[in-house]
Order: C-alpha cells, then structure tokens, then sequence
C-alpha cells in the first residue's frame, strides 16, 4: 500500500474534519469512485426486518437473551416469542396500540413478519426489583456461557485500564526498557491509523468467537435492509452515540454479526479519536479490530487507496456523527441526535464519492443510565466546559455489576437492533458547494426518519418519546 499521503485541497466552503466541532463526529466510539446521480429515491419501502432482537416495555430490563436467569427450560410450551411482545409472563395484555406507540401504516399484526426461532424459553427477565430498594442478586448457577459474556463485556469495557497497567508494569522492569524504547519510538512515528493501508487489521480477531460472546450479552443483531454494492465506496454514519457505542463495535469493529456475510466484498473500519492511537497496546488492540482515526487524512486516505483498482472501491468508514456531545444526551428510552449542523461527513463524501448510509441503532441509549441535563444542570454545565476545553466527555452513569442487577459500570443486558438504512448516492466533485452540501445532509436526514418511522414499533416499542434531531 502507499504510504503517502494524499492531499485534498481545502475551498473556502470546506473545513478539515478535525476542526468541524459542530460538522462531524468527534470519534470517540468504543468509536467512522464512482460517480452517483446524487440523489436516493424518496419513497423508498424498507423490507421487514427479523426481530428476533426487540426491547420490551418492561423496564427496558427485558431482553430477549435476558439476564442472568436459570429458568430457560420450564415455561416455553413451544410459545413463539412474537406472543411474548403482546403479553408478559403472567399473561397480561401490552397495549401497542396506544397513540404515540403505532404509526398509522402498521396497525395490524399482518404487516409484521414472523420472529425466528425464539421462543418463551429464551426470554429471560430479570428479577422484579425488591421493595425495600435492596440490591438484586444474580444466582450461582447461571449457565456457563453467559458467565464468558459479561466476563469478554468486562474486559472490553476495562481494556484501557487493562493494557496501561501492563505497560506501567513492564516499565517497572528494568530488562524490559530497551524493548519498550523502541516500541515507544515506534509509537510516536507510526501512521498505521491514518495512512489508509489498514496495516495490523487482523480478520482472525475480527471473527474471534469472544465477539461472539460480546454480541450476544445484550443481546445485538444487524439488519441489513438494502444491498449495497461493492463496486461503491461509503461513509456510514451511525446513530446514536450512546455511552460507549457498544453496538458500533459489536457491528464493524467485529464480525460478530455478520457484516463480511450481509455486505459481502466491503472493507468496513470504525473510526475513532486520533489520541487513541497513542496510547501503549491499547492501539494494538483497536488497530487489529480495523478501528482507524477519524481524522480528515484517515478518512480520504482509506476512500481513496485500496479495494479492487486501487481507487478505494469497495471500502467504507463507518463514524459515529454526533460525537461526545451526543453522550451527555444519551438517555434510556430516548433518541436524540446531534445532527442539524454536523456535515463535515457529507463534505468528505463529495470529495471522495463516497456513498452516505445511515445507520441506526436501536438500543444504544438503553444499555446505561446517567444523570439527566435538566435535573442536574450544575453537573450537565461542567461536562460542557470539560468537553469545550478538552474535546471529552465526564457522563455519569451507572449500569448493572458483575454480579447483580442494580450497581455497576457493566452495560445491562437490553438488546440492541443495529439497522442499515439505504445508501444515498453521492456524485463525485473537486469543489464542494454548499447548496448541494445541504441538499445531501437534508436526504440524509429524511432517511433517518424513515428508519426510525419504519423500525420504532418493532425495535422501540418502550420508547419515551419520538426522535429529535438537535443541533
């Protein structure tokens, strides 16, 4: 692979990706030719999807994998997991038919397709919380394999912590130091994440059976609702954010869930912030994922070397568009994305011609808790100024533990639906104008809409509210 840079000239409508604090993502997920007719049919019919991954509207503690119950044999009677999402275990009615929880063109069961092969046996609810508020439990006796499902979350979710300890431990061994100043030296002067050679990308520890652990703890699933092909190059932009962006990993920094299968001949890397790659075996772990920074050199480099001619066909980044800002919004039953004013992907499609695809992923913001903005207004104005200042964000959350349900920083088990919406097809310019900047973002935008309009009955049936698009 080429290892030179390629240099894109900057117009007076075009910002680096680096400075568009309010254009696009700013990477930190744990997070991003041909020429188009430039523009995406407007009446476009997204296929039914498999849900065999859906929330429920019990707590959003529900999840179809479940928590950590041991009664996944005894209540099944061959029950399909479809009657589950109208009635709870007791046999109550669930009203889905209550305004603000229907669209009007799905108001019957016909227009919903069968779920797989799930049933009553594999829908695990947690325990009712106790009355008296006392912390809930998990038993002994969980089956092995969900037991090697929060122990692969754990370590993923402490692998910073994790790989500077280990580098803090060989610093402390004075045999080790010649080894470590080369791999210091090393370091400083790699461009493995920006140079667009997807150097270190290891496909054997993208498919490693621990991702398939990793995705089946919440549970996650990606849906997949129009071909993309790989004569094309793409940018896919995925919402929301969350906390950590479990789902953007488990989805194109794996293969856990079977992208290489539903979008065969596309070279997919997650983006994320340029400061991660200079942190000591930690970029190691991320590079061998395919995670790539999520600067404007990283971007176009990738978009433009590789794939069949040479030219970047058939590769794509994927970029988590609304950012750390978006975290602080993150809230269970909510989606609000940072997106009016973040077009700085848009910018480096047309100068790429890469097509744009939206993704959405429903869950995301379910898998924490943290403190809400409006009840907090001291604690939301100083994780404004750390993020302002320091381009990161202090969200504090809370999940579940280890071993009960109540206190941790683990994610809790809720499932996450990941869906792929349909490219918008973008022309190919050297000079960016704003107008078709604008009508692109625009497009875009109204396919969100359409994803979530299509989706939020079957993957968001517990929502709070509909969608907002924020500044």
């Amino acid at each position: 692979m080429e290892n030179e840079k390629v240099k894109v000239k900057e117009t007076p409508e075009t910002q680096s990706v680096e400075d568009l604090g309010k254009d696009v993502a700013n990477g930190d997920t744990e997070t991003h030719i041909g020429n188009g007719n430039g523009s995406t049919k407007e009446n476009q019919d997204f296929p039914s999807l498999d849900k065999s991954v859906i929330s429920t509207e019990e707590g959003y503690e529900t999840p179809t994998n479940g928590l950590e119950s041991t009664e996944h044999d005894g209540v099944s009677n061959g029950a399909s997991y479809a009657s589950a999402l109208k009635s709870d275990l007791n046999g109550q009615e669930v009203d889905v038919s209550s305004p603000g929880l229907r669209s009007n063109s799905q108001d019957d069961d016909e227009s919903y397709p069968e779920l797989d092969d799930l049933t009553l046996g594999d829908y695990h609810p947690p325990p009712k919380p106790n009355t008296d508020g006392r912390i809930r439990w998990a038993p002994w006796n969980v089956p092995l394999k969900r037991r090697l499902q929060t122990l692969v979350v754990l370590m993923h979710c402490m692998c910073i912590v994790l790989t500077v300890s280990i580098f803090f431990a060989l610093c402390a061994n004075p045999f080790a130091w010649p080894l470590l100043l080369i791999y210091l030296l090393h370091v400083l002067s790699s461009k493995a994440a920006t140079d667009g050679s997807l150097k270190y990308r290891s496909e054997w520890f993208r498919k490693s059976y621990m991702w398939h652990l990793f995705a089946g703890y919440f549970p996650a699933k990606l849906h997949k609702t129009h071909d993309l092909p790989p004569t094309r190059k793409y940018i896919f932009g995925y919402h929301p954010h969350g906390i950590i962006s479990h789902g953007a990993w488990a989805a194109f920094a794996t293969d856990a869930l079977g992208f290489s299968e539903k979008f065969p001949g596309i070279t997919n890397s997650l983006l994320t912030l340029d400061s991660n790659f200079r942190i000591p075996l930690y970029r190691e772990y991320v590079l061998a994922a395919g995670v790539r920074s999520v600067s404007k050199e990283s971007i176009v480099n990738i978009l433009t070397k590789g794939g069949p001619n040479g030219e970047g066909m058939g590769r794509g980044v994927t970029i988590v568009i609304g950012g750390a800002r978006e975290s602080l919004e993150a809230q269970p039953g909510q989606m609000r994305l940072i997106l009016k004013e973040r077009k700085g992907f848009i910018k480096i499609a047309v100068r790429t011609g890469a097509d744009v695809v939206p993704v959405l992923a429903f869950g995301e913001n379910n898998l924490y808790d943290q403190l809400h903005p409006r009840e907090h207004p001291l604690v939301h104005r100083l994780q404004m100024f750390v993020l302002k200042v320091w381009k990161f964000t202090l969200p504090f959350l809370h999940g579940r533990g280890i071993f009960n349900y109540d206190v941790g920083l683990m994610p809790y088990r809720r499932p996450l639906n990941v869906v792929v919406g349909a490219p918008i097809k973008v022309t190919q310019a050297a000079v960016v104008d704003q107008a078709e900047i604008n009508r692109l973002h625009d497009l875009y935008v109204a396919e969100l809409e359409k994803l979530w309009d299509r989706y939020k009955d079957d993957f968001a049936p517990d929502r709070r509210e509909e969608m907002q698009i924020l500044s």
